[in-house]
């Protein structure tokens, strides 16, 4: 088995083949290592919601390259910002999940953040990212992945002009806060469910006729099934804490014979 290349990732994404991954919020590298052998296509790291510093962000990356891994390692990024997106490239991640794009603008800004000069802004100091993703910065442009998540009532409003950004790799349906956007009292407010799948159908659709990937976070596989039967291209399995917990809470009834 060879190990996944950032590039070759970044082609199956542009090309909308089915691809899954998994989402991490703990800094704990040895089940992170665990995790990038269990098949999946990427796992990625959240370094906007998770509990992960810098330092915990390149011992998940590490720990997502080891022999054996299936996944290449993704991160999502605190902001839409230089610094965040180069820092997390130059840890070695194969792509960046943008949070809170809401115009064109907003996603041009991503791809110029994750993209070399003379077409974009990153700075150049590839430390551990020179080992495997670049370090010739034309390379680095074409291998690295840059998805923009649509969460916002101003990024639903604006998606089909996001998705006609050149150089974004494609999109990312954020659902709790997609669901809060278009009027839902929480992210699990059932009341809203018919827009929201509207605006789900909307946001693949226009994925769809720009040619780039679509994708959705998801709690289970059940529901990243689904989501790839309505069109969308990548899912995201989430998280490595809430299944720790449900594991533990469903053996734990097994042992107390409430199950």
């Amino acid at each position: 088995m060879t190990d996944p290349t950032a590039a070759d990732f970044t082609r199956r994404l542009a090309a909308r083949e089915r691809i899954l991954g998994y989402w991490v919020v703990m800094d704990s590298p040895t089940s992170t290592e665990r995790l990038a052998r269990v098949g999946y296509d990427y796992v990625c790291l959240d370094a906007q919601h998770g509990m992960l510093s810098y330092d915990g962000l390149l011992r998940g990356l590490t720990a997502t390259d080891v022999r054996g891994s299936t996944a290449v390692g993704l991160v999502r990024v605190g902001a839409n910002d230089p610094f965040h997106i180069g820092q997390a490239l130059d840890a070695g991640a194969a792509g960046v999940i943008v949070p809170l794009v809401n115009t064109a603008d907003d996603a041009r800004a991503a791809v110029a953040a994750a993209t070399y000069p003379p077409h974009g802004v990153r700075s150049y100091g590839p430390m551990r990212s020179m080992l495997r993703i670049g370090p010739v910065p034309a390379e680095s442009n074409a291998a690295v992945s840059v998805l923009a998540m649509i969460e916002t009532p101003q990024g639903l409003a604006n998606v089909e002009e996001i998705c006609a950004v050149p150089g974004l790799t494609g999109i990312y349906v954020g659902p709790s806060d997609l669901r809060l956007a278009v009027g839902g009292a929480s992210p699990a407010d059932t009341s809203v469910d018919d827009v929201f799948e509207q605006a789900a159908a909307r946001v693949c659709a226009a994925a769809e006729a720009a040619g780039v990937a679509a994708g959705f976070h998801t709690p289970n596989g059940e529901t990243a099934a689904r989501r790839l039967a309505e069109g969308f291209t990548f899912a995201t399995v989430a998280s490595d804490l809430v299944h720790l917990e449900q594991a533990a809470a469903s053996q734990l009834s097994s042992a107390r014979g409430t199950a």
